[in-house]
């Protein structure tokens, strides 16, 4: 009994302390990891960045279009999922464990969100810092006062120049 309460505290811990930071894991279900791809519109080569990358499914999509993607998840045992579940994209798909508030987006050509409400201003101060075009397909979330450009299965899209 003791051992089941450890293990269920301990998953607990892993997966619900993410909230602190981001937005509990949920998996993107195809018909928004396919809106969101699109709405990106992203070319083979460029760089896709999918912060709470979760299990990997939308890195997996994103290296299947020829892109490179690159995956934050701050849940353990969710990062070592992803990096398994993209082990056959190795050459395409990186997945750092970690809190993507610390990540260097420099690279981001376009971005995937699932992301709470309260998370999403801190989010475009960010993007917005980094003084280059880049695209944010946010899955159920928008950004408080800010116009998406396109909308498509619950899927928003802004552009940052």
């Amino acid at each position: 009994m003791l051992l089941l309460v450890l293990i269920l505290a301990s998953l607990f811990l892993v997966f619900g302390f993410v909230i602190l930071f981001g937005a509990p894991y949920l998996p993107t279900r195809r018909a928004q990891a396919e809106a969101a791809l699109d709405l990106l519109a992203l070319k083979p080569g460029q760089t896709f960045y999918d912060l709470g990358c979760g299990d990997g499914r939308l890195l997996r999509a994103a290296a299947k279009r020829g892109l490179k993607a690159v995956g934050y998840e701050f849940n353990p045992i969710l990062a070592g999922i992803a990096w398994l579940c993209t082990r056959r994209y190795r050459d395409l798909v990186v997945v750092h464990c970690g809190n993507f508030w610390h990540a260097d987006l420099s690279k981001a050509d376009g971005v995937f969100i699932f992301l709470l409400d309260r998370y999403m201003l801190r989010l475009d101060q960010k993007l917005t810092r980094l003084g280059k075009p880049v695209k944010l397909a946010s899955y159920a979330f928008r950004i408080p006062g800010k116009k998406p450009v396109h909308q498509r299965e619950a899927v928003f899209l802004y552009e940052y120049k």
